[in-house]
């Protein structure tokens, strides 16, 4: 058995595929308006995944080294619908990384229609989920794909 796909980078974008099935679309076979934040949750952890951040790097038995994701603000835009079997793919970007946040700008995309826009910034969180510092590495990463930046600070 394969891995599920955890998308891929390309030139510095994050894509992430997802299929419209019956139980993201409303009575009239639209997606529901909700189910898009599900679509960018995927492709942003997917995105982290293919960084080397994952959940399984985030331990709470090390309080230390602990700590958890969690959206501070997000603004959105939907533009058109995706519907019932469309192939869509997420694209997920680094902005930039400070202290203990990080902006990522998402788009769901079918084809060569943009779908919907989003910008959010995530904070990082101790294991008593107040504010910690983003670790060294995982900025490095971050930055990485960053357009315009390079791995160091």
């Amino acid at each position: 058995m394969t891995e599920p796909s955890q998308g891929w980078i390309e030139d510095r974008v994050h894509r992430f595929p997802i299929r419209i099935y019956y139980q993201d679309t409303d009575v009239s076979g639209v997606v529901y308006h909700a189910n898009y934040l599900n679509f960018l949750e995927r492709g942003r952890t997917e995105y982290l995944r293919c960084l080397g951040i994952s959940k399984n790097t985030l331990n709470r038995e090390n309080p230390d080294a602990y700590a958890a994701f969690a959206i501070r603000d997000l603004s959105m835009e939907f533009l058109r619908p995706a519907v019932l079997d469309d192939s869509l793919l997420v694209h997920s970007v680094g902005k930039d990384v400070k202290g203990a946040s990080c902006r990522i700008a998402q788009e769901i995309w079918r084809g060569t229609d943009l779908l919907v826009k989003a910008e959010l910034r995530v904070v990082f969180l101790s294991v008593d989920l107040k504010p910690k510092r983003v670790p060294e590495d995982f900025k490095r990463h971050f930055r990485a794909t960053i357009p315009g930046q390079t791995a160091e600070p």
